[in-house]
């Protein structure tokens, strides 16, 4: 077996004169954890519908757990599972009905579907009834249900999309912790998201903006790609910071200058010009030497393409 789980080449769709994915290329390994990130419409819910079998890219290729689209995408959709973004469960029905509803979909035997749904009860922990209205559960145990029903079929690859949204933090840790489990099964797992401390989690990332693949790799390595040199934190304490924001953003070596809160990330390309920038706001203003996160790449990659 292919220690590569998916294999994208010049992938692109496009809906009458609007192309909402351009000539995307990755791969991802068996095993990973890997990411989406991008704004709203960025494509990224676009490219896990085509990868699933669900649209039919215009142009360009796929192998999905080795299967690719000329049957139409009925073969992927029997080794990948989607969770979707805006619907996984019938809030009106039991926990027991959706599961027999997401088996019969898939044309499970009886059998096999309770099988599977006791190994999949075990591994998020569920241990309500199955009588219990989908309704009466909290946000974060509905994802985990529904992240059972979307591997009811014991898939090779699983898509998330979004699946932590406007659930509270400590269901979203949890959730994360049942992607970590799920890849060490041997799953692959492909995810968006739209937060940077759930991105960080993810092996690989590839970073969408208006449909092209802008960046991709290791959180990591994307921050040492758009920031080779040092960051500075500002705190202007009270102070106007538009005072001195035009004298900075014209300082040589600048690279970005983006606010953060009530602070300010400064990155320059090299030691010399950051300290030569600073040095008039080093008796006013509170500094702090500072590693880049994620968020400081999605300002610099995205955002700062649009300025």
């Amino acid at each position: 077996m292919s220690d590569t789980a998916l294999e994208v080449n010049g992938l692109s769709i496009k809906f009458g004169d609007f192309t909402a994915v351009e000539n995307i290329s990755f791969s991802v390994k068996r095993g990973e954890i890997f990411g989406f990130l991008g704004a709203n419409g960025a494509g990224k819910t676009t490219t896990i519908r085509m990868l699933c079998g669900l649209l039919v890219p215009t142009s360009g290729s796929a192998l999905v757990g080795g299967l690719d689209f000329r049957d139409g995408g009925r073969g992927i959709k029997k080794v990948v599972g989607y969770m979707s973004q805006k619907f996984t469960l019938y809030n009106d029905l039991t926990v027991g009905e959706n599961l027999a509803f997401a088996a019969g979909l898939r044309k499970l035997a009886p059998a096999y579907a309770k099988k599977r749904r006791e190994e999949l009860f075990a591994l998020i922990g569920f241990d309500r009834p199955l009588s219990a209205k989908v309704a009466a559960l909290s946000g974060g145990i509905k994802q985990e249900l529904a992240l059972a029903a979307a591997m009811l079929h014991d898939p090779e690859i699983i898509f998330l999309d979004e699946p932590t949204s406007g659930v509270a933090p400590a269901s979203r840790a949890r959730f994360w912790s049942l992607i970590r489990k799920i890849t060490g099964l041997g799953k692959t797992v492909i995810v968006t998201t739209h937060y940077m401390d759930e991105a960080e989690q993810c092996g690989r990332i590839a970073l969408m903006s208006a449909g092209h693949l802008i960046a991709l790799g290791s959180p990591q390595e994307l921050k040492s790609s758009a920031f080779p040199g040092p960051m500075a934190e500002i705190d202007f304490k009270g102070l106007a910071a538009a005072e001195f924001l035009p004298g900075l953003r014209k300082a040589a070596g600048l690279l970005e200058l983006a606010p953060h809160g009530m602070r300010w990330h400064a990155a320059f390309t090299d030691k010399a010009s950051m300290d030569a920038a600073l040095a008039g706001l080093s008796r006013q203003a509170a500094l702090a030497l500072i590693k880049p996160s994620l968020e400081d790449v999605f300002i610099r990659l995205v955002e700062g393409a649009g300025r």
